[in-house]
C-alpha cells in the first residue's frame, strides 16, 4: 500500500482520474440541481447532499463489481451488423428518460409563472422521490466514467480514491451552484437545454454514434460564458437604475 502512495505513476493516475471524474460529473451535477430545485426550499440542500452521497455509493459498488461492469459491453443482441449490449440498452434508456425529464421540466418552468399567478399553492417534489431519481440516473451517468477509470488504472484503491475525491468536490459545489441556479431562471433553462443535449448524446452513444464529449463540454462552457456575461450586464444595469432612481417623498423628507 505504501508503494502505491509513493509511486509517481500512481499519483499522476489518481489526479488524472479525479479530474476526469469531476469533468464527467458535470452533466450529473446539472441533473441534481434541476431535480433538487423541485423540492421544498428548506430541504433542497439536503436532497442534493443525500442524492450525491447515494450516487457515490452507486459508483463504488460499480467499481467493486469490475467484472460485471466489463461484461456489460458483451454482445446481447446482434441484428445484421448492429450489436447491442446491456451498456447500450442502459444508455439508450437513460437518454430517453433524460429527454422526457428535461422536456417536462422545461414545460414546468415555462408554465410555472402562469400557474403561480392562477394559484398561490405550489406543489413540490417529494424528498424521497427526488433522491431516488438522482441516485438511479447516476447509474447511467457513472457507467462511462467507471469504465474509463477501469481502463486508466489497474489499482482498485486508486480508482476508489479518485471517485471519492471527485464526489466530495461535487457535494461541496452542489449547494452554491444550486442556489445560483434557483436565483436565475435563465441559467435553469440553460441547464435543461444541456440535459437535452446530454440525453441525445447518450442515445447516440447507445446506438454506436459516438459524439466526442469535448464537443458537449465546449458547448456547455461557451454557453455558460455567454450567460455569465449576460448576468453581469443585467446586474450592472440594475445597479445603475438603482443609483439614478429618484428618492420618494418619504425618503427625501428631512429627519427631525
Amino acid at each position: 500500500m505504501l508503494d502505491l502512495l509513493t509511486d509517481p505513476q500512481v499519483i499522476v493516475s489518481f489526479l488524472t482520474l479525479a479530474l476526469l471524474e469531476i469533468v464527467l460529473g458535470i452533466d450529473n451535477l446539472l441533473f441534481v440541481q434541476i431535480i433538487a430545485g423541485r423540492v421544498a426550499p428548506e430541504r433542497r440542500d439536503a436532497a442534493r447532499r443525500v442524492g450525491l452521497a447515494l450516487a457515490l455509493v452507486t459508483r463504488l459498488l460499480l467499481l467493486a463489481a469490475i467484472s460485471w461492469v466489463a461484461g456489460l459491453t458483451a454482445p446481447l443482441v446482434e441484428i445484421f451488423d448492429f450489436v447491442l449490449s446491456w451498456r447500450d440498452v442502459i444508455l439508450i434508456g437513460g437518454g430517453l428518460f433524460l429527454l422526457a425529464k428535461a422536456t417536462t421540466e422545461i414545460h414546468h418552468t415555462v408554465d410555472g409563472a402562469e400557474d403561480h399567478a392562477a394559484t398561490t399553492k405550489t406543489v413540490f417534489l417529494g424528498f424521497g422521490a427526488a433522491v431516488a431519481q438522482i441516485a438511479l440516473l447516476d447509474i447511467v451517468f457513472s457507467l462511462d466514467s467507471v469504465i474509463t477509470a477501469i481502463g486508466m488504472s489497474q489499482h482498485l484503491p486508486v480508482m476508489v480514491a479518485a471517485v471519492i475525491a471527485a464526489m466530495i468536490v461535487m457535494i461541496a459545489a452542489a449547494a452554491p451552484v444550486g442556489r445560483f441556479v434557483d436565483r436565475h431562471q435563465s441559467v435553469k433553462m440553460l441547464c435543461l437545454s444541456f440535459l437535452l443535449l446530454v440525453g441525445v448524446a447518450l442515445i447516440a452513444d447507445g446506438l454506436h454514434f459516438h459524439i466526442p464529449k469535448g464537443y458537449l463540454y465546449f458547448a456547455i462552457a461557451f454557453s455558460a460564458l455567454v450567460e455569465g456575461l449576460n448576468i453581469m450586464a443585467r446586474n450592472r444595469r440594475n445597479r445603475k437604475a438603482a443609483a439614478i432612481r429618484p428618492a420618494t417623498p418619504r425618503e427625501a423628507a428631512p429627519r427631525s
